[in-house]
């Protein structure tokens, strides 16, 4: 790495969106610098997040087959959770994640300036190293992948020992004996299914009308009603006024939104789930004069800056906090950057996967957005519990559900909730890429068995002939 050298394009922050744009940058024949503060690659996702996450998820998943495993001939005397070792597969896959990465940049030839990076000028990046020292790098282009960090909510102040962030429940030494969960996004609804799979006695607190509120309606119907055979609280319409920490854990005072009715819930823990919050403060925006808003970075479909040659992506923008966003948004960057153009990406069409039990994902419109739009819209669901492929893994519960243009037929939504579901998502994505109908997903043979059938049988049901039920 050569501090004397001009990059084309200086890149702050290496997690999905900071580290696919500099191997995009590099397979156009770019100069890169990639800044990261973290003493490893990756940024949140890798680190702190996806990764992580859904490595305990697994073991979750795994634990729950095992305990309902004599139902389909594999009998074990004993279940239980190991949770060191779970742990301890946690933080491999972090390290194998990390170190892929790291490879990566190496292949590519991207350099790595380890520290706190600023734009300190334009066409210059400042890297504060753990020594405090100072090197400036220059850059005909700067991209700005600074990301997120959890948010508080106000008279709640997260500990990281009783009430913790989503950064700090996966450092935990042991499992609860109680958590609530406050915020029922993707994250809030992760953590509580895991840990009531660990054995943690679970409660769900959501201040607006329903878990997932950026799901389908009736996809966050089906989750509270499963979250509640499998013994998780649920708590909707309710607000938290005020927690108390004492020596056996936390107290939580909360209210519905009508007024009416008080709740007094006592947990081991508390997790805050509400949302996160831009890290673009310090990096040098005010002084050069970029626009913010509410702390994110205001980008046009290019991922451009006001400012000449500044662009940003991933979480410091707003668009949706996705890893798979951030990657995709990278890519139109230095695209642009490099060549002067590139496909803008076209947010109607991102995919959005929880991983919860019943897994959730959708793409597209929900119903009730496609009618606030204006379609004539056409309906089709079919449930897993009439697929085959489904009772034979032992998971019957959910649907696929298909939102088309009556007039039209192209498919503008799909909401899935049921097994595999984070993956099944896949062809819903190709197929709005494609703006295809729910008629030709009719004429798609799908295999016989497969979970993918669900999705066959809701585009038959549109036109109102499901096959198998």
């Amino acid at each position: 790495m050569n501090d004397s050298k001009t990059y084309d394009v200086a890149i702050i922050g290496s997690g999905p969106g900071g580290y696919v744009a500099a191997i995009r940058a590099a397979q156009l024949q770019m100069s890169v610098l990639i800044v990261e503060r973290e003493p490893k690659l990756g940024g949140v996702c890798t680190l702190r997040g996806c990764i992580p996450t859904k490595a305990l998820l697994h073991t979750a998943d795994v634990l729950e087959q095992a305990r309902h495993g004599a139902e389909v001939g594999v009998a074990a005397r004993e279940v239980r959770l190991d949770f060191p070792a779970a742990m301890k597969h946690k933080e491999k896959v972090v390290r194998q994640s990390t170190n892929g990465v790291s490879y990566l940049m190496k292949k590519n030839k991207v350099d790595v300036a380890a520290g706190f990076g600023r734009i300190s000028a334009p066409g210059r990046v400042s890297v504060a190293g753990a020594d405090g020292a100072e090197t400036t790098y220059q850059a005909k282009n700067i991209l700005v992948a600074t990301g997120s960090t959890p948010r508080s909510l106000p008279g709640i102040e997260i500990d990281h020992g009783a009430i913790l962030s989503s950064d700090s429940v996966l450092e935990l030494a042991d499992v609860p004996k109680s958590l609530l969960v406050i915020g029922s996004g993707a994250v809030g609804v992760e953590f509580a299914s895991m840990f009531s799979r660990f054995g943690t006695k679970t409660t769900l607190v959501e201040v607006l009308p329903r878990i997932v509120p950026l799901e389908d309606e009736e996809v966050s119907k089906e989750l509270a009603a499963s979250f509640k055979r499998q013994g998780i609280a649920v708590y909707v319409d309710t607000r938290v006024e005020r927690v108390t920490k004492n020596g056996g854990g936390v107290e939580v005072i909360a209210r519905s939104s009508g007024g009416s009715k008080t709740e007094t819930f006592r947990a081991e823990k508390i997790l805050l789930a509400v949302g996160r919050k831009p890290l673009s403060e310090n990096i040098g925006l005010e002084a050069l004069g970029v626009e913010t808003e509410r702390g994110y970075i205001k980008v046009d479909s290019y991922m451009r800056t006001n400012v000449p040659n500044v662009y940003a992506i991933g979480d410091v923008v707003p668009t949706p906090w996705l890893a798979h966003v951030a990657s995709a948004e990278g890519v139109v960057a230095v695209e642009q950057m490099a060549r002067g153009e590139t496909r803008p990406l076209n947010y109607d069409q991102v995919p959005g996967c929880t991983y919860c039990s019943p897994e959730v994902a959708s793409i597209g419109l929900s119903e009730a957005a496609a009618r606030e739009r204006g379609h004539d819209v056409a309906v089709g669901k079919f449930p897993f519990s009439a697929v085959g492929k489904a009772r034979i893994v032992n998971e019957t519960a959910g649907f696929v559900k298909i939102v088309a243009d009556k007039r039209y037929d192209e498919v503008l939504g799909v909401h899935i909730i049921g097994p595999r579901a984070t993956e099944l998502i896949a062809e819903a994505g190709a197929a709005l890429k494609l703006e295809a109908t729910s008629e030709e997903l009719v004429r798609t043979i799908h295999a016989h068995p497969t979970l993918s059938e669900a999705i066959h049988e809701a585009a038959e049901a549109v036109g109102g002939h499901a096959i198998h039920i």
